[in-house]
């Protein structure tokens, strides 16, 4: 980390203008250092905390004995029929870990430290020059004087905007190059040096530890941010929230009309969100900037409340200055002007705004800021409170234009995950059906096809009576023959108009996994018409076929037309492994018992013994016979070696 010549003027140095400073004239070209630490463990902590969350163990409904079902289904399997379904399954389970890391995946937002080198390194929004071996460093007066106690000591006794400050060092062997380190050192709290060699390396740090003595030594960064913060000292702009329309009488305003004002930074506001950097370059380019230097005033940024209400202003200054998200600080007994979420809430009977609610608000806040880090902040906080009472409201805000796509992937994942709760709850039937549709197309859902099949239905005849409600009479609404109060009987029911409503849906349900094979669900759903192509156990001729329809359906083999791939529902995947693993351990003990058993058997004996005494006279009379009738010739080649 060394001394950039971009960055840096050489003497004579004229006054630089506002606009110039502002506008980040002095850029470097170099790759901005990342300083990955601390900031990433959090990061990977957090990530292992919500993975962990949307796969953790379900409690799975005990309506259906799932050990039980599974098990009928695959009596009578061999150990390689076994062996396949369970290949098939630990398949889907590596894809389902790799799809679970790609929806968590999303742009790393900037961390505090990252943002404050970039503001080094562009020298955007200086407000003082330092000088030191002939080189003009313009720096910020509030980073340096909140970090470091010989800068707070020198710069006090140069209080002008703009001003050249000499700098002279007792400490010998800083150089320019070093001098530059140390400057980006308080301003992100890390070191880092651009000599290549250790020997040199080891030097930098070394004069380093000489410096502490004379510059003090920092405490850690967000400590001092915090104190800037907290304190408001070495500020140089005003946050004003108001909820007056003509904002170019904001400074004309009375006192009482002020509603709120927060003392803050400038350069770590330009620093931190594109949107204040843009802001103050409009102001310096107008010449506002000018106005407020010469009449030594703070800069006043006015914010429209109804946009960015004031009760989350001090999340915002959090997340700018210390890079958390800190829902605490919202000023929950503030009179401020409704936000369209607080209007929404006043409209759908709620009281008071739900953590969801809020963080919801504050993520658009950040989008408008282009403020990613308080946007991801939120993000966080939804997936973190996601339930079955508020995944349809989840699902539905995530699914606007203004919505977070990321909070989406996760609603639907724990959708995928809940959905034999879901299916037992009144959730299942606000949830729209494309949603349902693209849970049913998921291969990791968390549910037996049985169970499947039933909640579509459910959902289904819930939509029909709605829209049997809808072409009601406004005549019977709310009387005692309406259909919400008398209701509606299943045979009364339009099955034709049943079908159009599910004919998108039941082409996803998995009508040959459904087990048992002979149940009443499906039996009914068969009888009014609503499976259009039956389960191909029930096409089979014989009995031989059913049972080959059934195992085909899921075991994967060559020139399978019946194959269908099974979702990996957990309690189906661990009793299979489980079948497996005994069927091998009795082939295993199988195998040892008739090891032992072969070695216990005696050689086997000379069965001549048990030759009776006439079959063996018959058996001599038989040999000297033939031996009589052997040619003169056979007996010599008998007798002659190599013959």
């Amino acid at each position: 980390m060394g001394a950039n010549a971009s960055g840096q003027r050489k003497l004579p140095h004229p006054h630089a203008n506002i606009l110039a400073r502002y506008s980040g004239i002095h850029i470097l070209n170099k790759e901005t250092h990342m300083y990955p630490g601390k900031e990433k463990k959090k990061k990977l902590s957090k990530l292992a905390t919500l993975k962990k969350k949307l796969t953790r163990v379900r409690k799975h409904c005990r309506s259906v004995d799932h050990s039980k079902v599974i098990k009928e289904l695959t009596n009578g399997w061999t150990v390689q029929e076994l062996s396949t379904l369970v290949e098939d399954y630990e398949a889907t389970s590596a894809l389902k870990e790799l799809t679970l890391l790609a929806s968590l995946a999303r742009p790393s937002a900037n961390t505090v430290q990252k943002d404050l080198s970039k503001l080094f390194d562009s020298k955007y929004c200086t407000d003082v020059d330092l000088l030191y071996d002939g080189t003009c460093f313009p720096v910020h007066r509030a980073i340096l004087c909140g970090r470091c106690r010989y800068f707070y000591n020198l710069l006090r006794r140069y209080p002008g905007y703009g001003i050249q400050v000499p700098v002279e060092i007792q400490t010998p062997g800083v150089d320019e190059e070093m001098f530059s380190s140390l400057l980006r050192y308080l301003y992100t709290g890390e070191f880092n040096s651009d000599s290549q060699t250790q020997q040199g390396q080891g030097h930098n740090y070394t004069l380093l530890l000489q410096l502490a003595d004379e510059f003090g030594t920092p405490k850690a960064l967000d400590h001092d941010l915090r104190m800037l913060l907290e304190t408001g000292e070495f500020s140089d702009a005003i946050l004003v929230f108001t909820s007056d329309l003509d904002m170019n009488e904001i400074t004309d305003l009375e006192p009482s009309k002020k509603v709120h004002e927060l003392h803050c930074h400038k350069a770590i506001l330009a620093a931190r969100s594109p949107f204040f950097r843009n802001l103050l370059l409009r102001r310096a380019k107008s010449g506002e900037e000018i106005t407020d230097q010469t009449l030594q005033t703070h800069t006043r940024i006015v914010l429209d409340e109804s946009v960015l209400p004031k009760q989350y202003a001090r999340v915002l200054l959090n997340a700018v200055y210390m890079g958390s998200v800190d829902f605490s600080a919202i000023i929950r007994s503030s009179s401020s002007v409704c936000s369209l979420s607080e209007v929404q809430a006043i409209v759908a009977g709620k009281g008071q705004l739900t953590t969801i609610d809020e963080a919801m608000e504050i993520y658009s806040i950040g989008q408008f800021l282009e403020f990613p880090r308080l946007s991801q902040g939120c993000e966080d906080v939804i997936a973190e409170n996601l339930n079955i009472e508020n995944l349809v409201s989840i699902l539905q805000w995530s699914s606007e234009p203004h919505g977070s796509l990321w909070v989406h992937r996760q609603a639907l994942h724990f959708l995928q995950e809940e959905f034999q709760q879901v299916a037992h709850s009144s959730t299942l039937f606000d949830l729209d059906k494309q949603y349902l549709i693209e849970t049913l197309q998921s291969d990791f859902l968390q549910c037996g096809e049985l169970e499947v099949l039933s909640s579509v239905i459910k959902w289904g005849e819930h939509q029909l009576i709605k829209r049997i409600e809808e072409r009601e009479p406004n005549l019977l609404s709310h009387t005692t023959h309406s259909i919400s109060r008398k209701g509606v009987k299943k045979r009364d029911l339009n099955d034709g108009e049943f079908r159009s409503i599910l004919s998108e849906l039941l082409p996803y349900v998995r009508m040959d996994h459904i087990i048992p094979h002979h149940n009443d669900v499906l039996n009914s759903a068969l009888k009014r018409g609503l499976v259009s192509h039956p389960p191909s156990h029930l096409l089979a001729d014989d009995s031989s076929s059913l049972l080959s329809n059934r195992r085909q359906a899921w075991i994967r083999s060559h020139n399978n037309s019946l194959y269908l791939k099974p979702r990996l529902f957990v309690p189906y995947y661990e009793e299979i492994k489980s079948l497996l693993e005994d069927q091998i351990s009795q082939v295993q003990d199988n195998e040892l018992v008739r090891l032992r058993m072969w070695n216990n058997i005696s050689s086997i004996p000379d069965t001549l013994y048990m030759v009776d005494d006439r079959s063996a006279a018959m058996f001599t009379s038989q040999q000297a016979a033939s031996s009589s009738s052997i040619s003169p010739v056979d007996i010599i080649a008998g007798t002659i070696p190599g013959m």
